[in-house]
């Protein structure tokens, strides 16, 4: 009697504590039934009866006593339950509402999720400045974390776009379109760099062949964004979602848009440096050393490297023109020289100088008046730079080739005669560019088949290396190796030259170096036996 007596004030203790919690509270006694619950906790769980065992929410009601917090859904809301014991064996099981608090920590999740996929993209999109290669990084991206299949299309002049889709499967797939992207609800709007339009306002039913992956199924939701760029649109994105999934939210849409302002920042980046290397090669063009080859049966051969090796173009140049007619008087002009500098800049002056001899060639019978108007137009031009340089006319004669050697602040060229023997060439004169009159002493020459005669710029004579890397190549050291060529043609010549110098700079410092060699045919070539007939080979 005692004991019921306690168990009965303990219940009546725990009811008044129960109807004034702010919380829902259930007691169950050690059987598994409903003891007590307040109003709170009947208004939760309208199916609980007093003196019945509870059968909803299962995961309350298989909590056994003792076993700690519980947690699970009840209804749309999520709940934490909290068990306090009562004398006689009894659980008072408290009930706290964490829908809102789950809410905010998945919220926080997804966004953090958001982030790091944000910062993993922005990554694996600037990895590459290739156009092509940035749109499939695109395509791969959207579809893998955003959609189940993605479009990337991309503005351009042409009539067709070019696309890129990446499919349910991760394939991906390069094609064009041309006017069909009018007829797709905002796709011409987000090209032109317009605000998205809303998913839901686009009839997936309506979304055209060429826009779905082949295999896709039917589509249950279409989404298209801009791809803004650096002050022009650079594309359209389009997701597309299989049906039966849910359409995109407003949240997945806003979040794909964060996603194409940095892939439209990585593709605007790449097709910038797309048209910048296009302008750059084509300025290049005319700037990087030409191919050489025999003309009017006689053999040239030439080679440059510049002062840093990734660099392509440097302040020494060489050119060779058919300055006259074909036929047996047809003489050759070519010119090999040193601008002051290196890099870009030097390169810059070396394309003017080229374009103005190349003006001056019907002048090319008189050395000393060509000089005399390069001075004086890079005298006009205001530049601070200077270049020295040699001419060379060639032309065939009668059992060789006929030169004319003109220096301006040059080494002179050297010859290499059949013997082995190496001379330098008499001739001389003045720098281009700095005096206002120039002097200049021609040299007359000729070359009988097999003989050589050697242009090159000082970055061979003066470059540094050997055991300890500060010994200059030097003159001496070069005409040797020349005596080791007698007899073979111009390009072996060069290869040769370019060869024993680079070995002895090794991996030191050096300035650009260029090397131009003019050889009379032994008569290995078409139509010339000898060189002593008239013959002609091209490249």
């Amino acid at each position: 009697m005692p004991a019921s007596s306690d168990r009965s004030r303990a219940r009546a203790s725990s009811a008044v504590s129960a109807a004034a919690a702010p919380y829902p509270v259930v007691v169950m006694d050690a059987a598994g039934h409903v003891a007590e619950l307040n109003d709170a906790a009947q208004a939760l769980l309208p199916r609980a009866r007093v003196g019945e065992a509870l059968s909803s929410p299962g995961w309350l009601a298989a909590a056994a006593p003792g076993t700690g917090s519980v947690s699970g859904a009840v209804g749309e809301g999520f709940f934490s339950a909290h068990p306090s014991a009562l004398t006689g064996g009894d659980t008072a099981w408290w009930l706290v509402e964490e829908t809102a608090y789950r809410s905010a920590v998945s919220e926080l999740e997804t966004e953090r999720e958001r982030t790091r996929f944000l910062v993993e993209a922005s990554s694996a999109l600037l990895a590459s400045l290739n156009l092509p290669r940035c749109m499939e990084v695109t395509a791969r991206l959207a579809a893998e974390h955003l959609a189940d299949a993605a479009l990337v299309i991309a503005p351009t002049s042409a009539k067709k776009l070019p696309v890129v889709v990446c499919d349910q499967h991760g394939r991906l797939v390069h094609s064009t379109v041309s006017g069909a992207v009018q007829r797709v609800p905002g796709l011409p709007e987000a090209l032109r760099g317009f605000p998205p339009v809303p998913s839901r306002w686009i009839d997936p039913a309506a979304a055209p062949d060429w826009l779905v992956p082949d295999g896709f199924g039917e589509v249950g939701s279409v989404a298209i964004t801009p791809l803004p760029g650096h002050g022009v649109p650079a594309g359209a994105l389009v997701l597309l979602r299989r049906a039966p999934q849910a359409a995109f939210s407003e949240s997945e849409e806003a979040f794909a848009g964060l996603f194409a302002a940095r892939a439209g920042v990585a593709l605007s980046a790449a097709r910038l440096y797309a048209e910048q290397n296009a302008i750059t090669d084509i300025l290049m063009r005319d700037l990087l050393p030409p191919t050489l080859r025999q003309v009017e049966g006689v053999e040239f051969a030439g080679g440059y490297r510049a002062s840093v090796d990734t660099d392509r173009i440097g302040g020494d140049f060489y050119d060779v023109h058919l300055a006259g007619q074909d036929g047996p008087e047809a003489e050759s002009l070519a010119v090999l020289g040193d601008v002051a500098g290196k890099g870009l800049e030097a390169a810059v002056l070396t394309g003017k100088i080229r374009n103005t001899l190349h003006a001056l060639l019907p002048l090319g019978g008189d050395h000393g008046q060509m000089l005399r108007l390069l001075n004086n137009a890079l005298r006009n031009a205001h530049s601070t730079r200077f270049v020295t340089l040699v001419l060379a006319s060639a032309r065939r004669a009668e059992r060789g080739v006929h030169l004319r050697l003109t220096s301006a602040g040059h080494p002179p060229p050297l010859i290499l005669r059949r013997d082995g023997s190496v001379e330098e060439a008499d001739t001389g004169g003045s720098l281009i560019g700095v005096l206002p009159e120039i002097v200049t002493r021609t040299a007359e020459l000729r070359l009988a088949p097999g003989e050589t005669c050697l242009l090159y710029t000082d970055g061979v004579t003066e470059a540094k290396g050997g055991p300890l890397g500060d010994t200059m190549f030097g003159e001496e050291r070069l005409q040797r190796a020349l005596r080791g060529c007698a007899g073979m043609p111009a390009e072996a010549v060069v290869e040769r030259v370019r060869m024993l110098a680079g070995e002895w700079i090794g991996d030191g410092s050096h300035d650009d170096i260029a090397v131009l060699a003019i050889t009379a045919p032994r008569g290995a070539h078409p139509g010339a036996v000898d060189g002593t007939i008239p013959g002609r080979c091209t490249a």
